[in-house]
């Protein structure tokens, strides 16, 4: 389980640390991809092959699937750690979240996230804001 929130830089050369918390939980190979809301999305291999065979099972005469099943799988990359515990980010998806040094790294339950720091601080405040109404229209406790 993904849980918590580190901040973390990137280098110039798109090398950034994954937190050791989850480098346990993602083994020595996981996918990055784009993710919803202009972050990007870790998966361990296990929960990616989960993700894979629902993207797959979509219908391929339906537009959406089509783009959805592109967008999601043209980005993706496997990644292994070096011995610093830092994976490199191509610059394909560094451009599409938009992370030029600060960056925040999110567990979310089943994957992690990596957003910009600008974008994290925005959606985060709006969530926080809207937190009571989005609970109320999504759990019973």
């Amino acid at each position: 389980m993904f849980m918590g929130e580190f901040e973390h830089n990137i280098d110039t050369k798109g090398r950034i640390i994954i937190p050791a918390k989850f480098r346990q939980d993602l083994g020595a190979k996981f996918v990055v991809t784009r993710g919803m809301d202009g972050c990007l999305f870790g998966y361990p291999m296990d929960e990616w092959q989960i993700v894979y065979d629902k993207i797959k099972a979509l219908p391929i005469t339906k537009k959406d699937s089509r783009a959805f099943g592109r967008f999601f799988f043209a980005a993706a990359i496997e990644c292994e750690f070096d011995k610093q515990g830092r994976i490199n980010l191509p610059k394909t998806l560094i451009d599409y979240a938009k992370i030029q040094k600060k960056c925040e790294i999110v567990g979310v339950s089943n994957r992690f996230e990596i957003w910009s720091e600008e974008r994290w601080n925005k959606y985060s405040n709006e969530a926080q804001e809207n937190f009571n109404d989005i609970a109320e229209n999504m759990i019973d406790f």
